[in-house]
This record gives C-alpha cells, sequence and structure tokens, in this order.
C-alpha cells in the first residue's frame, strides 16, 4: 500500500489527494496495515530529502532518474526503515525490500534493491 501511494504521488507530484484507502465497510481491511503504510508514506515523504541524498552517494553510477520508479519507491521506504524505524532489524527491512522488488519491479529489481541497501545497511550501526 505504501509503495502504490509513493509511486502515484511520485508520478503525478502536484495531486496532493493521494491517500490510502479506508473502507470503513470492508470486512477484510486490515487497519494495522493501513496504519503501518500511512506511517511509511509519511515518514518517507517528510525525510525525502536526506533519504534522496544517501541514495544518491551510494548508488554508485545510478542517478534517481535513471531508476525505475518502482525501484526508487521501494528504496526510499527500506531506506525510511534503517534510517528512522529502529525497531524493524535491518535484515528484515532488506529481505521485505527484495520481496516487494520481486513482486512489483522488473527481473534485474530485487538484485538492484539489494545492492544499494546493502551498500547502506553496512554504513549503519547495528540495530537491536
Amino acid at each position: 500500500m505504501a509503495l502504490q501511494m509513493l509511486y502515484a504521488s511520485d508520478l503525478n507530484p502536484s495531486n496532493e489527494h493521494h491517500s490510502l484507502p479506508r473502507e470503513e465497510d470492508d470486512s477484510r481491511t486490515n487497519y494495522e496495515s493501513l496504519d503501518f503504510a500511512a506511517e511509511l508514506v509519511k515518514g518517507v515523504t517528510e525525510n525525502r530529502r536526506a533519504i534522496d541524498e544517501l541514495l544518491t552517494a551510494k548508488s554508485k553510477n545510478w542517478s534517481l532518474v535513471r531508476m525505475a520508479r518502482v525501484d526508487l519507491c521501494i528504496l526510499r521506504i527500506a531506506i525510511f526503515e534503517l534510517l528512522y524505524r529502529g525497531d524493524i532489524p535491518k535484515n528484515v527491512t532488506i529481505n521485505e525490500a527484495i520481496e516487494v522488488a520481486k513482486k512489483f519491479g522488473t527481473e534485474d529489481s530485487p538484485s538492484f534493491v539489494n545492492g544499494i541497501l546493502d551498500e547502506i545497511a553496512t554504513g549503519l550501526t547495528s540495530k537491536n
């Protein structure tokens, strides 16, 4: 859900009405997941400059404009978790990002995402 929101916002930044779906009458709605997705979107949005600066510094030979939009959104979410969510272990963040890249990215996305996140995670202090 967070990936979809960030992707939509990235494609159409002038539309401020991107929001997570909240279907009050749908018994299948997992509000815990919606709340977590909303936290991720808010965190990435508020910290995008710092996230993009780190991403630019660690992505050798890749400018942000050259990256696939889906990969870029996945990386932003994962970097937000690595930097600002001490309650999520680094390996969990990286593994989840790779799985999302497998599902929504190209054939090369998982290895691309893994390579950049490994580079970033290596420079961070250990998380519990």
